[in-house]
């Protein structure tokens, strides 16, 4: 079995390598001969009624940890099997499209609007769509832009004047306004499902900030997970049509679960070094099944 795992070649941090050696060092293990390509190495012809790789290999499937839907999408037309699917990373990436197709098929999420698109033009934010997000999600509320990872690009706003000021900063960028869920705070669960099961899941909490990230100071524990977590982040990734998936759940007043994303190429060493359990060895046989 031979396939490619795709990264983003501008992302050449630690961790992501770390992640990287994680699936090769699985890969042969499985006897799969498993080759790393950026994305930028990859290169697909779009000709008349026809598409093309400009560099033809055998493989069999591919692993897509990166966001380059339209690449995804042309390896797809293809015919290559690929693992997350283009429109599934397509909806986790886009936090406003994720939230709306989790809204059609009944999951529970906090109260979510998405910002109106705006032209440049020079016009300032329209302060009534911002009187009408005050009356329907009161203060704090949370701002967060619809592409970002690590808990970048998320603001929690307890002011009219705060959220002006971030809506017009903003006004360009893809952004959306959400429900704060002050009993949730500076806490959340982390579940990675694959396929129809939980594989892994772990607390994360931070005593300096409202999210609970690692990457911003928060602090991994295992837990035991309610079967209504469970349930949930189950259902949040099929309704993304998601193979696999890391899905963050919020705890409401009544420490019921609430889903605040699903991530469509979460990080696996921090849910590796929690609780010892190595995601990338289901993650591949998941694959091998579906091949």
């Amino acid at each position: 079995m031979n396939g490619w795992l795709i990264y983003n070649g501008s992302l050449k941090t630690e961790k992501f390598q770390q992640v990287h050696t994680r699936y090769l060092r699985q890969a042969k293990k499985q006897g799969i001969e498993l080759t790393l390509k950026r994305n930028d190495e990859v290169m697909v012809l779009l000709g008349e009624a026809h598409l093309s790789l400009t560099q033809l290999e055998n493989i069999d499937f591919v692993l897509f940890l990166d966001k380059d839907v339209l690449l995804a999408k042309q390896l797809e037309a293809l015919g290559l099997p690929i693992f997350n699917t283009s429109q599934a990373i397509e909806q986790c990436d886009n936090k406003g499209l994720m939230h709306h197709v989790l809204a059609t098929k009944g999951i529970r999420q906090p109260k979510t609007i998405v910002a109106p698109l705006i032209f440049q033009t020079g016009q300032s934010f329209p302060e009534a769509f911002l009187d009408r997000v005050k009356e329907t999600l009161g203060f704090p509320l949370v701002v967060k832009k619809s592409f970002g990872s690590f808990g970048e690009g998320v603001y929690l706003v307890e002011t009219m004047a705060a959220l002006k000021q971030y809506s017009e900063a903003l006004k360009h960028t893809p952004h959306l306004y959400q429900q704060y869920i002050q009993s949730s705070h500076g806490r959340d669960i982390r579940i990675h499902v694959i396929g129809d099961e939980v594989v892994a899941s772990m607390l994360r909490q931070s005593d300096t900030d409202f999210r609970a990230n690692v990457t911003n100071g928060g602090k991994m524990s295992v837990v035991d997970v309610p079967d209504d977590f469970k349930r949930l982040a189950i259902e949040a990734t099929q309704a993304l049509g998601l193979d696999f998936s890391g899905v963050d759940l919020l705890f409401d007043q009544d420490e019921q679960p609430v889903v605040c994303e699903v991530n469509s190429n979460a990080h696996i060493e921090n849910i590796y070094h929690a609780t010892g359990i190595d995601v990338s060895e289901r993650i591949l046989t998941h694959i091998l099944t579906r091949v």
